[in-house]
């Protein structure tokens, strides 16, 4: 008797994304949006990450992070925040070459203000060419396998005056990503292989 057939990510993602919070107004004073971009490769999945432009004033300057930014009055919905920013930021038109799967948890930045910020995840059936925008020093594909299993665990030290304090992350060839992207991808990596271990299946690691 045939083995039956793999779920598909498609189908893991968008199941992993069903028990996300309702949607709701963001209670802040400033509201944004990311995208948390996701890759099919032969079988395993790829993320996009940014390393943002140095600009003074910028409290992410920088930093790795998920494309997104600041939601604009003319934007309909946060959704349209998060992909409208990514068209700006990396060229890339989500509405036209990525299905929108749905949505994580609303996040607060440790320091920034007082802005919430919504993750929206997207899945790609190709990979794109990308035209970064000056906001933007680098564009990275990074697969997904070594950060879920660990193998780049990292801790990135924040000082605050005579205060040194540390927090997790991950080493992506040098560049630490933490602070909210780490928590963002750490909640979909945790919904995510959760129900991939029910399902009995898993991602290639061979990257």
């Amino acid at each position: 008797m045939s083995a039956p057939p793999r779920t598909s990510f498609r189908e893991l993602i968008r199941r992993s994304l069903t028990a996300g919070a309702p949607e709701a107004p963001l209670a802040a004073a400033r509201t944004a949006a990311i995208a948390l971009i996701l890759l099919e490769v032969e079988a395993s999945l790829e993320l996009l990450l940014i390393e943002r432009a140095t600009r003074d004033g910028d409290p992410w300057s920088g930093h790795m992070a998920l494309p997104g930014g600041h939601r604009d009055a003319a934007d309909v919905d946060l959704a349209a925040t998060a992909e409208r920013e990514t068209l700006e930021e990396v060229g890339l038109d989500l509405q036209a070459r990525a299905e929108r799967l749905g949505r994580l948890s609303d996040y607060q930045p440790i320091r920034g203000g007082p802005i919430a910020v919504r993750p929206f995840v997207y899945l790609l059936p190709a990979r794109p060419t990308l035209l970064l925008s000056n906001e933007v020093r680098h564009a990275l594909w990074v697969p997904m396998a070594p950060l879920l299993d660990g193998a780049r665990k990292a801790t990135y030290t924040l000082a605050r005056g005579e205060q040194s304090l540390e927090f997790p992350a991950w080493d992506i060839d040098g560049r630490l990503v933490w602070g909210l992207t780490y928590r963002v991808l750490d909640e979909f990596f945790s919904r995510f292989n959760g129900l991939f271990e029910r399902e009995s299946a898993g991602l290639d690691n061979s990257h």
